[in-house]
């Protein structure tokens, strides 16, 4: 991660082809954050230092298909765009989150049902800490980004996450209309490329969580089809803005994604009330928050452990970088 604006280039910059097994790595840790309720994609793709490289390949790939259909250069400028895309990176990403998603979702769905305050202990340790990413990727800050503002635009963002995270209480849908399925979907994916948003909750908020890890588990294709198709949408119209803000407006950029990253956290308070059944038969009430109540030393420690794997991903990510960054040093130089 650095503090430099990504650019285009002709070609997508070489990407040492060492680096696939962990970007396959990164690319599993992306997809099982997407399905926890309240922890974003986005912000796991920050951490582990892919996150520019992504929304820049994605741009260039709605780019593409873009100029395919409307033109100049329908051909020529859609594989221009295509050249573009860091496949090396895109590709194994990719391949690990459709495995987390197709290995992990059943698993995932027991352990945020059953063990609910252990499993948002832990997550609420990995977005708390996660929050530094995007305050350490600041760029320097000119007088056309004074500091009060910043921080009342954090401020904004952490109220308006707090405010979308508290919505969430009703109960499952079990079968959505299809219509439906497409429209959560085109709107769920956009969390994925924002930090501190999660996909996944707004999932929760409208009753598809669970429907849609069903799906997933079964192997629904009926249900995914329709779901994919609402994500590309959704991909397709998101991506570009977010590109142009990072590219133009990036302090700003990333002051709103630390805020949008600490207002989640209400999300993923261990201790919470559950859904309760009213008079109409539906559920209620889930998400209200409590004081700490058994079990408590359980969420405390995994939220201490989830703190702990991001601070030691981003040393990684910052003693790689360094490295990556040193000159060569010529045969016969002086050190």
């Amino acid at each position: 991660m650095t503090n430099s604006s990504m650019s285009d280039t002709v070609t997508a910059p070489a990407r040492p082809k060492g680096l696939i097994p962990l970007d396959l790595i990164r690319g599993f840790l992306i997809g099982s954050a997407e399905l926890v309720p309240g922890v974003s994609g986005g912000t796991i793709a920050l951490v582990t230092g892919v996150y520019d490289q992504l929304i820049d390949s994605a741009a260039h790939v709605v780019s593409a298909a873009k100029t395919l259909v409307t033109g100049p250069h329908r051909v020529s400028g859609a594989v221009a765009e295509l050249r573009r895309t860091d496949w090396f990176l895109v590709v194994p990403v990719l391949l690990g989150m459709a495995t987390a998603v197709f290995t992990v979702a059943g698993v995932m769905e027991s352990f945020v049902t059953a063990e609910p305050e252990l499993a948002r202990g832990l997550f609420f340790g990995l977005v708390a800490a996660s929050i530094a990413v995007p305050l350490r990727m600041l760029p320097s800050r000119t007088s056309r980004q004074p500091m009060l503002l910043g921080v009342l635009a954090f401020l904004a963002a952490a109220a308006l996450a707090f405010w979308m995270t508290s919505l969430a209480g009703g109960a499952d849908v079990e079968n959505p209309p299809l219509i439906a399925v497409f429209f959560v979907a085109s709107i769920a994916i956009c969390a994925l490329v924002v930090p501190g948003v999660s996909g996944s909750f707004f999932l929760l908020a409208v009753g598809m969580y669970s429907t849609t890890l069903r799906a997933v588990d079964s192997r629904d294709f009926g249900y995914l089809g329709i779901f994919m198709l609402g994500a590309v949408l959704g991909l397709a119209v998101f991506v570009n803005i977010l590109k142009f803000f990072l590219h133009n407006h990036r302090w700003w950029t990333l002051i709103v994604m630390a805020g949008l990253m600490f207002g989640s956290l209400r999300a993923l308070w261990p201790w919470q009330t559950a859904a309760e059944v009213g008079a109409d038969g539906q559920a209620h009430g889930a998400g209200g928050l409590l004081a700490p109540v058994d079990p408590v030393l359980g969420p405390i420690l995994l939220a201490v452990l989830g703190a702990v794997v991001v601070i030691a991903l981003i040393i990684i990510e910052t003693i790689f970088t360094h490295s990556e960054k040193e000159p060569a040093k010529q045969p016969g130089q002086q050190p």
